[in-house]
């Protein structure tokens, strides 16, 4: 017995075909585990900086990331209370 052709080119497609997707997924498993140890390095620069700039300007510091403006906690707070009091002035307007 054996294959006719058709069968045998269809087999041989599908074998390499698997074997193409099983190589992809390897190489995809291995980029992978060179993007977790970017994340890692990345994370230990981030605590590194953070630990330092704690240091300089305190625990409760909050900072902009778009002005690089540092402020207290207690400077945002009363911030964010302000807008959201401003916010309830104008919603009141326009009902009126």
């Amino acid at each position: 017995m054996k294959l006719s052709e058709e069968q045998l080119k269809n087999v041989q497609e599908l074998q390499n075909q698997f074997s193409g997707t099983k190589l992809q997924l390897a190489d995809l498993v291995y980029k992978q585990s060179l993007l977790i140890k970017k994340l890692d390095e990345l994370k230990d620069q981030f605590t590194t900086l953070e630990q330092s700039l704690i240091e300089e300007f305190g625990q409760d510091s909050v900072i902009d990331l778009k002005t690089g403006i540092v402020k207290t906690k207690e400077e945002v707070e009363k911030e964010d209370a302000e807008k959201a009091a401003n916010q309830e002035a104008i919603k009141e307007i326009k009902k009126v």
